[in-house]
């Protein structure tokens, strides 16, 4: 799992560099033509891994459930990120990468709840989760690259 783990690690880098010069009115302006913003697909990823890991695992969630309301599946941005909650969010998503493995390194997801995505692919256990949450963030990457252009 190693390798999935640097995966996750450098896209996430990946992903902070490329947004680093944009301004906080342009990580949040929703361009014509897409659901969110360049902040909420941040926040997305944050989500998604606590979700895909840690609930599916039966373990608590590193974040609180407000932040798991506003950026799960199916939420679209409500308002602006304050640049307070901006600095949360990329502290959160480097740092919950390194949280997930030691908590990996420590056998904490002993149990799993197979979920089905939307995309049609059974997540049967944790090895699964951390591997097709490499998908999910590639797919996020592109989507920010792709808002960048039109910000």
């Amino acid at each position: 799992m190693e390798y999935q783990f640097n995966i996750l690690n450098k896209t996430r880098k990946l992903i902070l560099n490329a947004i680093e010069n944009l301004t906080l009115a342009q990580l949040n302006k929703i361009p014509t033509g897409f659901n969110n913003n360049i902040v909420w697909n941040v926040g997305h990823l944050v989500v998604t891994q606590q979700l895909l890991c840690y609930k599916l695992s039966g373990v608590n969630c590193l974040v609180s459930d407000e932040m798991i309301e506003r950026f799960q599946k199916g939420a679209k941005p409500s308002g602006s990120v304050s640049q307070e909650e901006l600095e949360t969010l990329k502290n959160l998503f480097l740092e919950l990468p390194l949280m997930l493995e030691e908590d990996y390194a420590n056998e904490k997801f002993q149990t799993f709840h197979s979920y089905h995505t939307s995309v049609d692919i059974s997540i049967n256990n944790i090895d699964e989760a951390i591997e097709f949450n490499s998908y999910h963030e590639g797919i996020h990457l592109g989507i920010i690259l792709q808002l960048i252009k039109f910000v």
